[in-house]
Protein backbone atom coordinates (compact mmCIF):
# COMPACT_ATOMS: atom_id res chain seq x y z
CA UNK A 1 0.00 0.00 0.00
CA UNK A 2 1.42 3.37 -0.91
CA UNK A 3 0.28 6.86 -0.15
CA UNK A 4 0.99 9.78 -2.45
CA UNK A 5 1.18 12.66 0.03
CA UNK A 6 4.64 13.99 0.81
CA UNK A 7 4.10 14.60 4.52
CA UNK A 8 3.14 12.35 7.41
CA UNK A 9 1.92 13.06 10.94
CA UNK A 10 0.86 9.59 12.11
CA UNK A 11 3.47 7.64 14.08
CA UNK A 12 3.58 4.16 15.59
CA UNK A 13 5.68 3.63 18.69
CA UNK A 14 8.20 0.80 18.53
CA UNK A 15 11.33 -0.02 20.50
CA UNK A 16 14.30 1.85 19.01
CA UNK A 17 16.30 -1.38 18.76
CA UNK A 18 13.56 -2.90 16.56
CA UNK A 19 13.30 0.29 14.47
CA UNK A 20 17.04 -0.06 13.84
CA UNK A 21 16.55 -3.71 12.82
CA UNK A 22 13.84 -2.67 10.34
CA UNK A 23 16.14 0.08 9.03
CA UNK A 24 18.74 -2.59 8.23
CA UNK A 25 16.15 -4.87 6.63
CA UNK A 26 16.76 -7.52 9.31
CA UNK A 27 13.04 -7.75 10.11
CA UNK A 28 9.88 -6.85 8.17
CA UNK A 29 7.16 -7.61 10.71
CA UNK A 30 5.89 -6.54 14.11
CA UNK A 31 3.97 -8.68 16.61
CA UNK A 32 1.46 -6.37 18.33
CA UNK A 33 -1.13 -6.64 21.06
CA UNK A 34 -1.66 -3.03 22.13
CA UNK A 35 -0.66 -0.47 24.71
CA UNK A 36 -2.13 -0.32 28.21
CA UNK A 37 -4.37 2.56 27.19
CA UNK A 38 -5.70 0.46 24.28
CA UNK A 39 -6.67 -2.71 26.10
CA UNK A 40 -10.43 -2.30 25.84
CA UNK A 41 -10.35 -2.17 22.05
CA UNK A 42 -6.91 -3.72 21.56
CA UNK A 43 -4.37 -2.81 18.91
CA UNK A 44 -5.66 -1.97 15.43
CA UNK A 45 -3.81 -1.02 12.28
CA UNK A 46 -5.50 2.29 11.58
CA UNK A 47 -3.23 3.62 8.83
CA UNK A 48 -1.66 2.38 5.59
CA UNK A 49 1.46 4.42 6.20
CA UNK A 50 3.09 5.80 9.34
CA UNK A 51 6.34 7.04 10.78
CA UNK A 52 8.23 4.77 13.14
CA UNK A 53 8.47 6.48 16.54
CA UNK A 54 11.51 4.99 18.31
CA UNK A 55 10.96 4.44 22.03
CA UNK A 56 13.60 3.86 24.66
CA UNK A 57 11.48 2.54 27.52
CA UNK A 58 10.06 -0.94 28.11
CA UNK A 59 12.70 -2.47 25.82
CA UNK A 60 14.01 -5.41 27.82
CA UNK A 61 16.94 -7.47 26.68
CA UNK A 62 15.15 -10.67 27.70
CA UNK A 63 12.22 -9.83 25.39
CA UNK A 64 14.41 -9.33 22.33
CA UNK A 65 15.37 -12.11 19.96
CA UNK A 66 18.90 -13.17 20.96
CA UNK A 67 20.35 -11.87 17.68
CA UNK A 68 19.34 -8.29 18.61
CA UNK A 69 20.31 -8.20 22.28
CA UNK A 70 23.81 -6.88 21.65
CA UNK A 71 22.38 -3.97 19.62
CA UNK A 72 20.18 -2.70 22.46
CA UNK A 73 22.92 -0.50 23.92
CA UNK A 74 23.82 1.05 20.56
CA UNK A 75 20.14 1.80 19.87
CA UNK A 76 19.87 3.54 23.23
CA UNK A 77 23.00 5.56 22.42
CA UNK A 78 21.23 7.14 19.42
CA UNK A 79 18.51 8.63 21.63
CA UNK A 80 17.97 12.30 20.78
CA UNK A 81 18.42 15.00 23.43
CA UNK A 82 15.68 15.24 26.04
CA UNK A 83 12.61 17.02 24.73
CA UNK A 84 13.20 16.03 21.09
CA UNK A 85 11.96 13.20 18.89
CA UNK A 86 13.89 12.05 15.84
CA UNK A 87 12.12 10.38 12.91
CA UNK A 88 14.09 8.72 10.12
CA UNK A 89 11.82 5.88 8.95
CA UNK A 90 8.40 5.61 7.34
CA UNK A 91 6.54 2.30 6.97
CA UNK A 92 3.95 1.21 4.43
CA UNK A 93 1.68 -1.62 5.58
CA UNK A 94 1.97 -4.61 3.27
CA UNK A 95 -0.27 -7.08 5.15
CA UNK A 96 -1.89 -7.69 8.53
CA UNK A 97 -2.77 -11.04 10.08
CA UNK A 98 -4.96 -11.75 13.10
CA UNK A 99 -3.14 -14.77 14.56
CA UNK A 100 -5.00 -17.10 16.89
CA UNK A 101 -2.59 -20.07 16.64
CA UNK A 102 0.49 -19.53 18.80
CA UNK A 103 2.53 -22.27 17.12
CA UNK A 104 2.21 -20.64 13.69
CA UNK A 105 4.28 -17.76 15.08
CA UNK A 106 7.30 -20.03 15.55
CA UNK A 107 7.72 -20.23 11.78
CA UNK A 108 8.15 -16.46 11.41
CA UNK A 109 10.70 -15.87 14.19
CA UNK A 110 13.28 -14.55 11.68
CA UNK A 111 10.87 -11.89 10.42
CA UNK A 112 10.27 -10.06 13.74
CA UNK A 113 12.52 -9.09 16.63
CA UNK A 114 10.95 -10.62 19.74
CA UNK A 115 12.14 -13.53 21.84
CA UNK A 116 9.76 -16.50 21.92
CA UNK A 117 8.91 -15.84 25.58
CA UNK A 118 7.81 -12.29 24.65
CA UNK A 119 5.68 -13.61 21.77
CA UNK A 120 3.98 -16.06 24.16
CA UNK A 121 3.43 -13.33 26.74
CA UNK A 122 1.85 -10.97 24.21
CA UNK A 123 -0.23 -13.77 22.72
CA UNK A 124 -1.71 -14.70 26.10
CA UNK A 125 -1.87 -11.19 27.60
CA UNK A 126 -4.90 -10.68 29.87
CA UNK A 127 -6.21 -14.14 29.03
CA UNK A 128 -7.24 -13.15 25.50
CA UNK A 129 -5.25 -15.35 23.08
CA UNK A 130 -4.05 -13.79 19.85
CA UNK A 131 -1.86 -11.11 18.33
CA UNK A 132 -1.61 -9.17 15.14
CA UNK A 133 1.33 -9.55 12.83
CA UNK A 134 1.94 -6.46 10.74
CA UNK A 135 4.24 -6.70 7.71
CA UNK A 136 5.72 -3.36 6.70
CA UNK A 137 7.93 -2.09 3.92
CA UNK A 138 10.22 0.39 5.62
CA UNK A 139 11.84 3.36 3.88
CA UNK A 140 14.52 5.71 5.15
CA UNK A 141 13.66 9.41 4.98
CA UNK A 142 15.83 11.58 2.75
CA UNK A 143 16.57 13.65 5.87
CA UNK A 144 15.80 12.79 9.49
CA UNK A 145 13.26 15.08 11.13
CA UNK A 146 13.31 16.34 14.70
CA UNK A 147 10.16 17.51 16.45
CA UNK A 148 9.55 18.68 20.02
CA UNK A 149 8.37 15.93 22.34
CA UNK A 150 4.89 16.78 23.60
CA UNK A 151 3.50 15.50 26.89
CA UNK A 152 0.43 13.94 25.24
CA UNK A 153 2.70 11.61 23.22
CA UNK A 154 3.87 9.91 26.43
CA UNK A 155 2.55 6.72 27.93
CA UNK A 156 1.84 3.20 26.81
CA UNK A 157 -0.10 3.88 23.63
CA UNK A 158 0.78 2.64 20.15
CA UNK A 159 -0.45 5.42 17.85
CA UNK A 160 0.44 9.11 18.06
CA UNK A 161 -0.75 11.99 15.89
CA UNK A 162 2.14 14.44 15.78
CA UNK A 163 1.66 18.19 16.04
CA UNK A 164 3.95 18.81 13.05
CA UNK A 165 4.38 17.45 9.55
CA UNK A 166 7.33 15.22 8.64
CA UNK A 167 8.53 15.34 5.02
CA UNK A 168 8.54 11.81 3.59
CA UNK A 169 9.23 12.77 -0.04
CA UNK A 170 12.25 10.97 -1.41
CA UNK A 171 12.13 8.19 1.20
CA UNK A 172 14.04 5.15 -0.10
CA UNK A 173 13.02 1.54 0.71
CA UNK A 174 15.60 -0.30 2.80
CA UNK A 175 14.90 -3.52 0.86
CA UNK A 176 14.42 -3.65 -2.90
CA UNK A 177 11.13 -5.06 -4.19
CA UNK A 178 12.35 -8.60 -5.00
CA UNK A 179 13.96 -9.00 -1.55
CA UNK A 180 10.90 -7.64 0.24
CA UNK A 181 8.53 -9.83 -1.81
CA UNK A 182 10.45 -12.96 -0.74
CA UNK A 183 10.10 -12.00 2.92
CA UNK A 184 6.41 -11.18 2.53
CA UNK A 185 5.78 -14.51 0.76
CA UNK A 186 7.42 -16.28 3.72
CA UNK A 187 4.92 -14.62 6.07
CA UNK A 188 1.97 -15.50 3.83
CA UNK A 189 3.15 -19.11 3.67
CA UNK A 190 3.33 -19.37 7.47
CA UNK A 191 0.27 -17.33 8.44
CA UNK A 192 -2.14 -17.83 5.53
CA UNK A 193 -4.37 -15.19 4.03
CA UNK A 194 -3.93 -11.73 5.48
CA UNK A 195 -6.92 -9.90 6.95
CA UNK A 196 -5.83 -6.68 5.25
Amino acid sequence: MTTSTTVERTALKEWAVLCDAMARGDIVAMVRKGGIREQRSGFAVRHDRFLLYPTYFHARESELAPRFRETLTSADATQPPSGLLRFSLVADVAAVWQVADLESLRVIEQEHGLAWSAVESRFNYRGVPGVQVVAVRVSRLAAAAELPEVRRYAGCVSWVELDGDVDVSGAAPVLDSPAFDVRLARLHSALGEATS
